[in-house]
């Protein structure tokens, strides 16, 4: 295969693999090294079905090209990788002259993207009304079982009133606690929408020194800002409430590395240029993420972060996430999250003027 012949391949910015009539991959262009994270010459061991974890999907479609049985294939696949983030592509697949396969991949990554905001804002919705709907059926008949405790309490008889009164002060205790469980599920319902000018800043200062506050030890804020970033319209103390979830939830998490005491957690700003929020399209979003060192969140819930009630920490109340996603939707805005061992990355877009 004549590789100087397919420099000019290198300039595409879709990954290109040619291989030969063995299924052997004889050319990886730059943006095919790039995207599998694989040099050309390790590349080259390797063929088609043994690329991926599950390359027998991709294999089958180089074997109808090579039947001749279209002009090319073209499909949107998952490949799987191991120990790694799969790739999602649109993949197309086509016979060369000489009988070699060239197969394009190209990430759909916006695609993607779009899909996985409207899933969140639908989710988000169900489970608001969810919520909301659960809450005020819960707080009608809590009231009664509190008050109902409270007036055995005064029918007691003298004798036994010790003994019999630590059993309806736990009654009361539990529908307390309930309340409160109750009063901050439908809290983002109630509260007003207080806007006014926000600088994101400030909003990040605040939250560090709360945080160093609670773990004066052990752990690191590093700031990562963007000064050129403007202020902007939103609710001040719901994006404090906002940041201040995910940091803390962060922090606890990073409780084996404060007792090491290399703990870190970074607040980065910079600014996003041409963003797709909510299938609306701004010229330029804020673009925050609070990012660890920590163990990452379990695999087993990574998909159900934002579900309220759902919590990778014992007694955790599953609340913080579900009440972030919340605030960030109500400025037009989402969360997104990437985390693996070593490194969790929460990212806030916020539309900016």
């Amino acid at each position: 295969m004549n590789l100087d012949a397919l420099a000019g391949l290198d300039l595409l910015a879709s990954a290109v693999l040619i291989a030969g009539a063995d299924g052997r991959i004889g050319y990886a262009n730059a943006a095919a090294e790039s995207l599998l994270d694989s040099s050309l010459k390790a590349l080259s061991h390797k063929t088609i079905a043994t690329l991926f974890a599950n390359g027998d999907e991709l294999a089958a479609l180089t074997v109808q090209a090579k039947a001749h049985q279209y002009a090319d294939m073209r499909q949107d696949l998952t490949l799987e990788r191991a120990g790694r983030e799969a790739l999602h592509v649109h993949c197309i697949v086509s016979t060369l002259e000489d009988g070699a396969i060239l197969i394009e991949l190209r990430e759909n990554v916006q695609q993607l993207k779009l899909d996985r905001e409207e899933r969140i804002l639908d989710q988000s919705q169900a489970n608001k009304e969810l919520i909301r709907n659960l809450a005020h059926e819960i707080k009608n008949p809590l009231g009664g079982i509190r008050g109902a405790a409270q007036l055995l309490e005064l029918e007691l008889p003298p004798l036994h009133l010790a003994e019999l009164r630590e059993y309806t002060q736990v009654i009361i205790k539990e529908a307390d606690r309930l309340q409160t469980l109750v009063d901050r599920l439908l809290a983002p319902h109630r509260r007003p929408h207080i806007v006014g000018d926000v600088n994101i800043h400030e909003v990040c200062e605040r939250v560090r020194s709360l945080i160093l506050a609670e773990f004066p030890s052990g752990l690191s804020i590093r700031r990562d800002y963007d000064a050129s970033i403007p202020e902007f319209r939103g609710d001040k103390e719901q994006l404090i409430q906002t940041v201040l979830n995910i940091a803390h939830n962060a922090a606890q998490a990073l409780s084996e590395r404060i007792a090491l005491g290399d703990a870190e957690i970074v607040l980065k700003t910079r600014v996003a240029r041409q963003v797709t929020l909510a299938k609306v399209r701004y010229v330029l979003a804020l673009d925050l993420h609070i990012i660890d060192n920590g163990p990452g969140i379990p695999p087993q819930i990574r998909d159900r972060i934002f579900y309220p009630l759902v919590s990778g920490r014992d007694g955790g109340s599953g609340l913080g996430l579900t009440l972030a996603q919340t605030f960030v939707q109500q400025h037009m805005g989402v969360i997104e999250c990437e985390s693996r061992p070593g490194l969790t990355d929460f990212r806030i877009l916020l539309p900016l003027p």
